[in-house]
């Protein structure tokens, strides 16, 4: 009996904002935490990737190199940086993964163009009007998935649909959640207030088979009022960036506190490891990458500055993702309402 073909997964080993050092620390520590159960193919300069392997003492393990000559900044303009830069390592990268020689793309770099790229290169999945960022915030009780996170700043009624669609079937496939509550987030319960697409998009999701719960507020989202929150990407990414600032704040609320006097820094020193410990799910890295969920495969994206957990975590993420089978699950549900 064959053994089953392992998982391979494309990473953009030039993306990040101090790649490729942690890009391949992280890899190194993916594989080492799986056992070798997949197979990793670093995407970008050769000689360059080769030398920082040398350096990490990990030329012994099973990686596969790509090359690509060119790179994609995070001052480069997305769609101008994919027509000039054919052979950048995200776009290597992305090709690999259409042409079915890997399972997944994972990069770090430059958000916009890794978003333009998934969804020119991968294409949609049939059925969704446009992809969008599914990004998990720690809550009370577990986490809760913002939809969309970054990717459409002006979006329709039919688009936060999808979105909701999306959501609930990634977070049943990979919290093992069955029937995730989903909310729209608005100004107010209210049901009647919100733009005129937040209240469109309220009756198509009253009407459908999910599990709707009707509008919450921000405040809403850290109480785990819903296990899937819905909004444009405007005003998703924005809430996602000020989560994500909330612990830096505290921690510099608590240095000034400190240095009022030798009691002050007595107290913020018993008290700062169970805060760091309490605040551990807040750090981006914890998670590793968010999906573009809406393309035709399975795409990972990072912070830039992602350290080597984050990028171990973002590529394990990947390998999960590739395994749900989330994409026909979305194709097949968002046939049933035929827009």
């Amino acid at each position: 009996m064959k053994a089953p073909k392992k998982l391979r997964i494309a990473l953009d080993a030039m993306g990040g904002d101090y790649a490729p050092g942690r890009e391949i620390a992280g890899a190194v520590e993916a594989l080492q935490a799986s056992h070798m159960q997949f197979e990793i193919v670093l995407v970008g300069d050769e000689q360059v990737i080769r030398h920082q392997l040398a350096l990490q003492k990990a030329e012994h393990l099973p990686f596969t190199v790509a090359h690509a000559s060119q790179i994609i900044t995070m001052a480069d303009s997305p769609t101008v940086a994919l027509k000039q830069k054919k052979d950048s390592s995200l776009a290597v990268g992305m090709h690999l993964h259409k042409e079915g020689k890997v399972d997944a793309c994972v990069s770090a770099g430059n958000t916009g163009a890794v978003l333009s790229a998934a969804t020119l290169i991968l294409g949609r999945i049939k059925h969704v009007s446009r992809p969008m960022i599914g990004a998990f915030i720690p809550a009370e009780h577990g986490t809760c998935l913002l939809v969309d996170a970054g990717a459409n700043v002006d979006c329709r009624a039919q688009h936060l649909y999808e979105f909701a669609v999306m959501g609930s079937i990634y977070v049943e496939l990979l919290k093992n959640k069955e029937r995730p509550s989903i909310a729209l987030l608005n100004v107010g319960e209210e049901r009647l207030k919100g733009t005129e697409a937040v209240l469109e998009a309220y009756k198509l999701l009253s009407s459908s088979k999910y599990n709707f719960i009707g509008n919450v507020e921000g405040s809403d989202i850290l109480k785990s009022k819903a296990d899937i929150v819905v909004c444009d990407g405007f005003l998703g990414n924005i809430v996602l960036k000020f989560g994500e600032s909330v612990p830096s704040f505290l921690k510099n609320k608590l240095r000034k506190f400190s240095a009022r006097g030798i009691i002050n820094k007595l107290a913020v020193s018993m008290a700062l490891w169970p805060l760091k410990v309490s605040l551990r799910d807040m750090d981006p890295n914890e998670e590793g990458g968010v999906p573009v969920l809406g393309v035709n495969g399975v795409t990972i994206i990072g912070h830039g500055n992602s350290t080597a957990k984050g990028i171990k975590n973002m590529i394990l993420r990947a390998v999960e993702v590739a395994q749900s089978q989330v994409n026909q699950k979305i194709e097949a549900a968002l046939a049933e309402k035929g827009f």
